[in-house]
């Protein structure tokens, strides 16, 4: 029989501790689960800690939809020092004194930053160039030309402000890196800047405060699977769309269906009339159609 169909699957809510990399979470539970398809949606820098969504088995199909929702983060800024990596983990590049600022004046520096805008990925990042990824460039003293991408910047509020290290309450879009907002604001200040602390708190409806330590989870043992949310609840931001006995068998089978009335536009969940969820559908309002996007199979693993 294969993994897949003996394997459990679904999302795990995991607060990263500090000092590992997304890869090395998925190598734990890699471990700890034994299954072999594990992956996360949406990396932390190692320095980050906090919410980061690890799937497992049939789950991994669905990580483009779990690392769609808009990020919150606690970060504390270090004002005065830039680094080659903009977090306290990269070497120091330069100093200089941090001028005096009242909370006008930050306020101010931070107006250009909140709404829709450009962004510079920075140069330790996992963004690839002709296949590799650019911080091997870094590593290698070489700075390659980044393309500018569009990111929105939904709330951006000063939490404490004890110089020289900032507090922000940032709501962003995914992909949107804080480590050069810090830096992109320490150069508007004229000061440099990066990141000292970074904590994910939310990534779309997924909150840290119910996320499971790392240490905690492998701690669980055999009962790690206790703490898998289904796919059918990681979806739930998906409309559902229910299918008859008939329809449902032809949709399984990867066939194009008549769209039943009603149905919006978009991407769907897809379930029979016994509540399982049999996939991802694509429904087509102007061509009066409803296709498979995703199917999984077999449903009584993801229905748990």
């Amino acid at each position: 029989m294969s993994e897949a169909a003996i394997s459990p699957s679904g999302v795990l809510n995991i607060d990263k501790p500090a000092g590992l990399t997304s890869h090395d979470v998925v190598a734990r539970v890699r471990r700890l689960s034994g299954v072999r398809r594990v992956g996360h949606a949406g990396a932390l820098d190692p320095l980050a800690t906090g919410v980061l969504l690890v799937c497992v088995g049939a789950a991994t199909r669905i990580v483009e939809y779990l690392q769609a929702g808009r990020k919150t983060y606690a970060v504390q800024v270090r004002l005065g020092q830039r680094t080659d990596t903009y977090d306290a983990q990269g070497q120091v590049l330069s100093q200089a004194p941090v001028p005096a600022l009242d909370a006008a004046a930050l306020e101010q520096a931070l107006a250009p930053f909140r709404g829709p805008g450009w962004q510079i990925p920075p140069m330790v990042s996992a963004l690839k160039h002709k296949g590799r990824a650019l911080y091997e460039y870094a590593r290698q003293g070489e700075e390659i030309a980044r393309t500018p991408r569009a990111m929105t910047v939904h709330h951006l509020e000063i939490t404490q402000w004890q110089p020289p290290d900032l507090d922000l309450l940032v709501v962003c879009s995914p992909g949107f890196y804080v480590r050069s907002l810090a830096h992109d604001l320490g150069e508007a200040l004229g000061c440099g800047g990066h990141v000292r602390q970074l904590r994910r708190l939310a990534s779309g409806a997924w909150r840290v405060e119910d996320a499971i330590p790392l240490a905690e989870l492998e701690q669980a043992g055999p009962a790690w699977s206790d703490r898998l949310h289904s796919l059918k609840a990681a979806l739930s931001m998906l409309p559902p769309l229910v299918l008859d006995d008939e329809l449902a068998q032809r949709f399984v089978q990867g066939q194009r269906l008549p769209l039943p009335a009603g149905a919006v536009a978009g991407d769907v969940r897809v379930f029979g009339v016994d509540e399982q969820l049999l996939g991802i559908g694509r429904a087509e309002p102007e061509q009066g159609r409803l296709s498979p996007h995703k199917i999984f199979q077999p449903p009584a693993m993801i229905n748990h």
